[in-house]
């Protein structure tokens, strides 16, 4: 199947049973003095199912279908049925332009990468073919009924995609779920995967038997009180902000009936993580209402985006797996880049970051948090032009031509 076009149009009937819904919500009551440690506040919810009542989403797809260049195709992973993936193509008018791939994680979606899309098409710098896919089971594209579908199987269809549009060489960039596939794709596909850059780091403490030099470094360094702020962000996370995590990771169906049904509770459960995973961004009504639509009106349903949890944590390791410990390790034949925001969910010392990859560029940013294309697209586009520009760490590791038209690659 050849890529084709692609436009948003979501059923009429399932635009007006969103709002029926709504408009039939009842909340609950919450304790005196409550604030966001308990959770997203009664007055924020309240508020917000009205707006969204009145909001219209048909002005939000227009945008989607005019700003984005969509398209869809089918895709073929080892042992499962093709699926149908959706996703954003800006092709760049540079003859060898860099393929870049761009991998959402949860709750985000292909939305994220809207910002940084008129940023790379500007002037100066590197020029990017830029390629979004909706994850399989997010947003547009369609889900997987079959189970098993893990980490390597994210990464097989993201892979495939980029072949299929030509791309035999490419590079990319992703945070959260991203940041995990796309070091998949750079284990399992190193000859195709030249480099990637990150916005959320996992790496560990290097040991002197692993990592001599990086464990030298660290002994002799003293964490300055920026290191030890992105500790303490750490730790809050995994002691405040992880219970999403065991729910998803755990049981994901029991979750998906709450979240299939009832928009109400949707929306609190991804606008708690817009507000408590972002450097104070200050998100308009109409963000948050076209973010969350994108999972109410999904084609596999809201409650199927956390299936990725369950699968990639219960992964058993062999010869079609990959663990999340083993793309947690160094990786050499990828150059990484990586962004550090203060904000972030993990907020590690450099030298932990380092035990990751041969690390060709770096940038400490004094602002910016998990949805990193969202809050700071001035800062990643930047990243981006930097780390793959003349001078920089990844400068030509993709070679030759590239593109749809010229260079049609097999899978």
């Amino acid at each position: 199947m050849a890529p084709e076009p692609y436009r948003i149009a979501v059923p009429r009937e399932h635009v007006e049973n969103l709002k029926r819904k709504l408009a039939q919500a009842e909340f609950p009551d919450e304790l005196e003095a409550s604030e966001w440690d308990l959770g997203v506040p009664l007055a924020d919810m309240k508020r917000l199912i009205k707006a969204w009542e009145a909001w219209d989403w048909r002005k939000a797809e227009d945008r989607l279908n005019q700003q984005l260049p969509q398209f869809h195709t089918g895709i073929k992973v080892d042992r499962f049925d093709e699926l149908d993936i959706h996703f954003v193509w800006q092709k760049s008018q540079v003859k060898d332009a860099i393929p870049l791939l761009f991998v959402h994680g949860w709750p985000g979606s292909f939305i994220e990468v809207q910002h940084i899309l008129p940023l790379l098409a500007q002037a100066g710098g590197p020029a990017f073919h830029i390629v979004a896919p909706s994850l399989p089971n997010y947003g547009f594209s369609e889900g997987v009924k079959k189970r098993g579908f893990a980490g390597a199987q994210y990464a097989e269809a993201c892979h495939k995609l980029m072949l299929q549009l030509g791309y035999n060489e490419y590079v990319t960039q992703g945070g959260d779920w991203g940041f995990y596939i796309t070091r998949i794709i750079g284990y399992l596909y190193p000859q195709h995967c030249k480099a990637s850059h990150i916005n959320m780091a996992r790496g560990e403490k290097p040991t002197f038997s692993k990592h001599p030099i990086l464990a030298l470094q660290h002994a002799l360094t003293p964490y300055s009180a920026k290191t030890k702020a992105g500790l303490a962000r750490t730790l809050w996370f995994q002691k405040e902000g992880r219970g999403y995590y065991r729910e998803q990771s755990t049981k994901p169906q029991t979750l998906a009936y709450a979240l299939n049904d009832s928009p109400v509770a949707l929306l609190a459960w991804i606008y708690e993580k817009l507000h408590d995973w972002t450097d104070s961004y200050p998100w308009t009504e109409d963000e948050i209402f076209t973010w969350v639509s994108i999972y109410q009106f999904s084609r596999a349903g809201a409650g199927a985006a956390h299936r990725i949890y369950y699968e990639v944590v219960h992964t058993i390791p062999g010869p079609r797996s990959v663990t999340r410990e083993m793309v947690q390790t160094y990786i050499p034949t990828v150059k990484l880049g990586i962004a550090y925001n203060p904000k972030e969910l993990s907020v590690l010392p450099k030298t932990w970051c380092r035990t990751l990859g041969d690390v060709v560029f770096e940038s400490d940013n004094d602002r910016g948090g998990h949805f990193f294309a969202s809050e700071k697209p001035d800062l990643l586009a930047r990243d981006l032009k930097t780390m793959f520009g003349k001078g920089g760490g990844a400068f030509g590791v993709v070679k030759g031509k590239n593109g749809y038209d010229n260079n049609r690659a097999r899978l």
